[in-house]
């Protein structure tokens, strides 16, 4: 069995959630769905991801949770509408505060009722 370049670069375990994301970056203000969230940042499906290396402040709550998260992160990567495209459209957010991160880890350790992705 082989191993993706993506599964082979990966260094957090990620988790398949639902999560409405508001962010802000110098382009606007939008509100679109997280579909996946790690320590190391979460990807948000959008027909209109921002450029890379673009800045943004982002704000979520967890599922099941009271707590709202607040993170300053970039993008890192996108997937851009194409023909014959069969990925899921939006960008790759990396966070940039790395004591945030980790707590934010340690709580999604705790989820309940959001499935578990292989590192």
């Amino acid at each position: 069995m082989t191993t993706s370049a993506t599964e082979q670069r990966r260094r957090y375990r990620r988790q398949t959630v639902r999560v409405l994301v508001e962010y802000l970056s110098d382009a606007g203000v939008w509100c679109d769905t997280a579909i996946t969230l790690g320590a190391g940042g979460m990807f948000i499906q959008t027909d209109a991801p921002l450029p890379i290396d673009s800045t943004i402040k982002l704000s979520f709550q967890l599922p099941g949770g009271s707590l709202l998260h607040e993170f300053e992160g970039r993008v890192v990567w996108a997937n851009r509408p194409s023909r014959g495209a069969s990925d899921a459209l939006g960008m790759g957010i990396g966070w940039s505060d790395p004591c945030a991160s980790q707590r934010l880890a340690n709580e999604i350790e705790h989820l309940v009722g959001i499935e578990d992705e292989p590192a």
